[in-house]
This record gives structure tokens, C-alpha cells and sequence, in this order.
């Protein structure tokens, strides 16, 4: 069964297992605009938390897409690179941006709930 955490971030991660999806919320997407590239770690790269894991560009800005846990990389969403308008069109589904192996599963901690993040947005006006 999976479960979907949220950062301050704006990035979310569907964890299954010892595997995280990792991509930027609707709330992310909105405020970025047309993405209109985005550049995508190496498989096997090691990421740190609050680290870079990916970067997108929009049509107003360059953002970097933060690790939310210490992992690997072991897999990227080539269809994003292909096509960064998938981003915008299904954030939180198609627009994902990396899987993530991590070992420590106490590094989720830290991370919201999706009713945590709704709140967190709401202080953000």
C-alpha cells in the first residue's frame, strides 16, 4: 500500500515500500507556470535531503525540485524531459520527476500528510 507525504517544498513523495516517487505538487506547478523544460538526475546519482534532485523551468522561473529524504535515484521520468508540459497537466500522476530508493524509513518523519500540507497552504494566503 502507498502513502503520499508533502514537504514545505512543495514536493510530494508516494512511498511504497523502501521506493519514493518524488514530484511537485499541483501547488508547485501552479505557481511555476508553463514548465517549459526540465532537467533530470542520472540514475544511480545519491541525493542528499534538501539537496537537488532535479530542476524545472518554467516560462517565469528556474527551480530546483529538492530531495525530501537521503536515496538513490533509480529511476527518472524521461516523458517530462520529452515533454515538460506534463508537469502542469498531471502533477501529483504523469509529471512525476524521480523514484527514490532511501534505507531509513524515519527520514518520512519529518514529512506532512496530505490534511498537514492543505493546512500548511492555507497559512500561505
Amino acid at each position: 500500500m502507498s502513502r503520499t507525504y508533502y514537504t514545505k517544498d512543495h514536493e510530494y513523495l508516494i512511498v511504497e515500500g523502501d521506493i519514493a516517487v518524488v514530484g511537485i505538487t499541483d501547488y508547485a506547478q501552479q505557481q511555476l507556470g508553463d514548465v517549459v523544460f526540465v532537467e533530470l538526475p542520472d540514475i544511480g546519482k545519491t541525493v542528499t535531503k534538501g539537496g537537488e534532485a532535479a530542476v524545472v523551468e518554467s516560462v517565469k522561473a528556474a527551480s530546483e525540485v529538492y530531495a525530501p529524504l537521503d536515496g538513490e535515484v533509480v529511476a527518472v521520468n524521461t516523458a517530462i524531459a520529452d515533454d515538460p508540459g506534463l508537469v502542469n497537466q498531471d502533477a501529483a500522476g504523469k509529471g512525476w520527476f524521480v523514484k527514490l530508493r532511501f534505507a531509513d524509513a524515519r527520514a518520512l518523519d519529518g514529512l506532512m500528510d496530505e490534511e498537514a500540507y492543505k493546512a500548511y497552504l492555507a497559512t500561505l494566503g
